[in-house]
């Protein structure tokens, strides 16, 4: 069920979404989706949780799976232009779509939803930060600058994914991120 909640708010985002939007697309009643979740913030609350829990779960793999900072980056960065092209799903990220703007009687949704973007920019500086430790990375490296480098960079490949970019347009701003990011790491690693 949340499964199909997270696809609805996915593609028409928080705003866009109604009560009437939810309970057909997972089959339930209003009065069951209160009863089960509260509200549509508590529904939605538990949607995002369910994403990163399975649908972008594939950034956490990235930065932790890899044996250096450089290649888990990297990783990150093909399996997002990969990741928000796949067919039969809204394109781009949920997170960094769902609520870039919205009234102001939805303010602790953009809240909500910033921090979480805001969470991925101080993973990719501890993750840096690890690497700096390790010389892995230069002496020096600004690792906040770098940090919030790369959560611009891959969350405008979402938005770009989003207006209709393909796989291999949002490859090739990979690429390029690619290489700005190994300019920041020893090269003779």
């Amino acid at each position: 069920m949340l499964n199909l909640a997270m696809l609805t708010f996915w593609k028409l985002g928080y705003e866009g979404t109604s009560i009437v939007d939810l309970t057909v697309a997972m089959g339930i009643t209003p009065q069951s989706l209160y009863a089960a979740f509260g509200s549509k913030s508590a529904l939605y609350h538990e949607v995002l949780s369910h994403y990163q829990k399975t649908v972008g779960a594939f950034s956490t793999r990235a930065l932790n799976e890899e044996s250096s900072a450089v290649m888990g980056l990297e990783r990150l960065l093909r399996e997002s232009a990969t990741e928000w092209c796949k067919p039969g799903r809204p394109r781009g990220c949920m997170i960094s779509t769902g609520v870039l703007g919205c009234a102001v009687e939805n303010k602790d949704e953009v809240s909500y939803v910033a921090q979480l973007r805001m969470a991925a920019i101080v993973a990719f500086k501890s993750r840096i930060d690890r690497a700096i430790e390790a010389r892995e990375f230069k002496p020096g490296t600004d690792s906040s600058t770098l940090a919030r480098y790369l959560g611009a960079i891959i969350q405008g490949m979402s938005i770009q994914a989003r207006d209709g970019a393909t796989e291999e347009e949002l490859l090739e701003v990979a690429n390029l991120a690619i290489q700005t990011l190994r300019q920041s790491a020893f090269l003779g690693r």
